[in-house]
């Protein structure tokens, strides 16, 4: 019962920042955060990050996962996974221990995929 309630908190939103929306600053979260709207500043979570289409962000990542369909200019650090959507543009580096892109995403930086130790 245990795993199952890890995996069904996996896709509870703790915080959105909607399209249309606008934030600015450091935002510490525990869990899920979806960005569909602009964000500019520094982004932190031992849980998921989901930048939506719309979503654009000015910032750095330091999370589990991110998974991004968005804007970003910026760099990420994911510990578990990162996945860049068709519609994704990532201007920035990239750590991570595995990547997915799929066909259509613009990168421009430096990419390293390192194993968990």
């Amino acid at each position: 019962m245990q795993e199952d309630s890890k995996y069904f908190e996996e896709f509870i939103v703790n915080s959105i920042i909607g399209e249309g929306s606008e934030f600015e600053g450091e935002f510490k979260v525990d869990g899920l955060i979806r960005i569909d709207g602009k964000f500019k500043g520094l982004i932190q979570t031992n849980g998921k990050v989901l930048i939506g289409k719309t979503g654009v962000v000015d910032t750095d990542i330091k999370a589990r996962i991110v998974v991004s369909g968005g804007h970003i200019n910026g760099n990420i650090y994911a510990s578990e996974r990162v996945i860049l959507l068709s519609t994704c543009k990532l201007y920035g580096d990239l750590i991570t221990p595995n990547l997915i892109l799929e066909d259509g995403v613009l990168f421009h930086g430096k990419c390293t995929v390192t194993p968990n130790p």
